[in-house]
């Protein structure tokens, strides 16, 4: 099982809506997908709420992942919960054990790929994940803030490898780019110019089809309506890109 963590720490730059897309996507590939919604807003579990696995998100910090995957049709979702803010007061390192132990129980099931969407912000969460994954990306808005906080996502996961050397930052995937705001495309020139190896080339546009997907629980490549067309041809493009650097 190779795992793959979705992180920024900023908000509302679509970390949900990549996660999604990849796990409906990963499906249609006949692999099957364990997703981990680390986030207290629980946006991942609600839009695949039809495959709730049964287990909570926090019981992975237990260090055992009991769960029934009987009814799993391709995706076992672990769903958020409230409990997920109380994990900030662990210590890192029994956290991340806990964590990794149970990635390895969940990988015992047969589960090809993991898919774990975090909170915006580097805490006991986001940390525990990435010291136990495989692989990183993450979503950006091209909006100064966000320019901003990749700064900080860049600089984390190049900490984080100290302790987990074997994470691999697949990149920044530009989220919500409007084509036809300039200030937009003098900011993806940017980010590739400080980052050139760093910048997925497969650009998510600012659609509102996507948003359309996530609140009816299904990808955006089902919403059939000519507006939708473009934004799942990028979703699929994007996922597509991931799983070929993951090599699935």
């Amino acid at each position: 099982m190779k795992t793959l963590v979705i992180a920024n720490q900023k908000g509302g730059v679509g970390k949900t809506s990549t996660t999604v897309h990849l796990a409906y996507y990963f499906k249609e590939q006949g692999l099957k997908v364990a997703v981990i919604d680390l986030d207290t807003q629980g946006n991942a579990s609600f839009t695949l709420g039809e495959y709730d696995s049964g287990a909570l998100a926090s019981s992975l910090f237990d260090g055992v992942s009991q769960f029934d995957q009987a009814n799993a049709d391709g995706i076992a979702v672990f769903s958020a919960d409230g409990r997920l803010a109380d994990l900030e007061k662990l210590d890192l390192g029994e956290a991340a054990g806990a964590f990794k132990r149970s990635l390895a129980v969940i990988a015992a099931q047969g589960f090809d790929v993991c898919l774990i969407d975090t909170p915006p912000s580097l805490g006991v969460r986001m940390a525990a994940a990435l010291l136990s994954a495989d692989f990183a990306a993450s979503p950006i808005e091209l909006e100064a803030y966000s320019l901003q906080g990749i700064q900080k996502m860049v600089t984390t996961i190049a900490n984080i490898r100290r302790a987990n050397p074997a994470l691999q930052f697949l990149g920044m995937i530009p989220s919500k780019v409007d084509g036809r705001n300039p200030r937009h495309g003098q900011h993806l020139d940017e980010l590739t110019s400080a980052y050139p190896q760093l910048v997925i080339p497969t650009p998510i546009g600012n659609r509102s089809s996507v948003a359309d997907a996530l609140a009816s629980g299904v990808p955006v490549w089902s919403i059939k309506r000519t507006s939708a067309r473009k934004a799942a041809q990028e979703m699929r493009a994007m996922a597509r890109h991931i799983q070929e650097k993951m090599e699935i």
